[in-house]
C-alpha cells in the first residue's frame, strides 16, 4: 500500500475521464488538517466507495439470476401456450365426434332394445372409453389452462422484480461514481509533499498491525496449499499488475472479490461473488489456521477480501488506482478468514 496515494494523484484526472462525470473545481486543502486527518479522511471514503461496490456487485449478481429466471419462465409460458392449443385441438375433435355419433338414444336403453346384445356390449365398451377420453381430455385441458394462467403471474412478477433490480443497479452504479468523485476531488487537493506524508503514516500503520499479529501469534505458520487452492493462487498471482476496476471479474480488471472469487473458479471450486457473500457462506477459519488460498476478510462489514499466498502475505486488487499486487495480511482491518475448500493439503509449486 506505500507510495500508493502519490500514483493515485498522477492518475486522478484520467480516472475522472475514463470512470467519472466532470468534477468540478475544488477549493485548496485547509493546511490546519493533519496528516493523520487526511489519510483518516481518505481512507474512510475509500472504504465507503468499496461498500458501495460491494453493494452494487450483489445486485448485480441478483440481477443475472433474475434475468435467467425471467428467460426459464418465459419459456415454459410457451411451451405451457402450446400444450394448451393441443389440448384444445383434442377436446374439439372429441367433442366433433359426439356430435356426429350421437343417436338421442343412451347406451343403456341402446342394449336393452338390441337384437344382437353381444355387439351391443362391444359397441357400449367403445363408448365408454370415449367418455373415458373425453374426461381425461376435459381434465387435461383444464389442468394446462391452470398452469398455463400460473406461469403467467409468476413471468409478470418475476420481470417486475427484474426492472427493481435494474433500478437499482443503477442508483447503486451512480452511488460509487459518486464516491469514486469525492476521492478525486480530495486527491486532487494534496500537495505532493502531503501525498508522501500520507503513503508514509499509511505505511507505519499497515507494518504496526502487522506487527501486533505476530506478537498475538495470530499469524500462519509455513502451511502448504490444497490443490485447488494451490490452483487458485497461481491464477490470482498471474493477474499481478493489472488494475483495479470496480465491479470487474477480469480477465482485464478486477475488484477485490472479483479477483477472489475468478481464482477460485478457475480451480474448479465456485465461490460467492461478493466479499459479503463469501463471509457468509464459506467455511470460517483461525488466521492462524490459513493456507495459501484462504481468503482473509476485512472491516467489520466484509467489504473487502484478498487471498493469502504465505509468508504473511496477501494477493489483492486493493482499490481504485492501484494494481493487483501482494500485501502483508494486516493490510486493511481484519475480521476473520475462510476457506473455500476442504481437501488435505499438499505441497502444490
Amino acid at each position: 500500500m506505500s507510495g500508493t496515494l502519490l500514483r493515485l494523484a498522477c492518475t486522478a484526472a484520467m480516472a475522472a475521464q475514463a470512470v467519472l462525470a466532470p468534477v468540478p473545481a475544488v477549493a485548496a486543502p485547509d493546511p490546519q488538517r493533519s496528516v493523520a486527518q487526511l489519510l483518516t479522511d481518505l481512507q474512510q471514503m475509500y472504504r465507503q466507495t468499496e461498500q458501495a461496490t460491494e453493494t452494487y456487485n450483489a445486485t448485480a449478481e441478483k440481477l443475472t439470476r433474475q434475468r435467467a429466471e425471467v428467460s426459464r419462465l418465459d419459456g415454459e409460458l410457451a411451451r405451457s401456450r402450446l400444450a394448451l392449443q393441443g389440448s384444445r385441438t383434442d377436446a374439439g375433435r372429441l367433442a366433433r365426434q359426439q356430435y356426429q355419433n350421437a343417436t338421442g338414444l343412451g347406451p343403456y336403453v341402446r342394449l336393452l332394445l338390441a337384437s344382437d346384445p353381444e355387439r351391443a356390449l362391444d359397441e357400449g365398451h367403445v363408448i365408454g372409453e370415449l367418455a373415458r377420453e373425453r374426461a381425461r381430455t376435459v381434465s387435461r385441458l383444464t389442468a394446462t389452462e391452470k398452469r398455463r394462467d400460473a406461469l403467467a403471474r409468476a413471468a409478470r412478477t418475476a420481470l417486475d422484480t427484474q426492472l427493481t433490480l435494474a433500478d437499482q443497479h443503477k442508483k447503486q452504479r451512480d452511488d460509487v461514481q459518486a464516491k469514486l468523485a469525492g476521492v478525486e476531488r480530495l486527491l486532487a487537493t494534496l500537495t505532493p509533499d502531503q501525498l508522501a506524508a500520507i503513503a508514509g503514516l499509511e505505511q507505519r500503520g499497515v507494518t504496526a498491525a502487522q506487527q501486533r499479529l505476530g506478537t498475538a501469534g495470530a499469524l500462519p505458520t509455513s502451511r502448504t496449499a490444497s490443490p485447488a487452492g494451490g490452483r487458485a493462487v497461481r491464477y490470482a498471482m498471474d493477474q499481478l499488475g493489472k488494475p483495479y476496476q470496480w465491479g470487474t471479474q477480469g480477465p482485464d480488471s478486477y475488484d477485490c472479490s472479483g479477483l477472489t472469487s475468478q481464482a477460485w473458479e478457475h480451480a474448479g471450486t465456485p465461490i460467492p461473488r461478493t466479499s459479503q457473500g463469501q463471509w457468509e457462506r464459506l467455511t470460517r477459519i483461525p488466521l492462524s489456521a490459513l493456507r495459501p488460498g484462504d481468503l482473509v476478510v476485512y472491516f467489520p462489514d466484509a467489504t473487502h477480501v484478498a487471498m493469502y499466498v504465505g509468508d504473511g502475505k496477501v494477493v489483492q486488487a486493493p482499490r481504485p488506482g492501484v494494481a493487483v499486487g501482494v500485501s502483508p495480511l494486516a493490510s486493511y482491518p481484519v475480521l476473520g478468514a475462510v476457506r473455500p475448500d476442504q481437501a488435505p493439503a499438499t505441497d502444490v509449486r
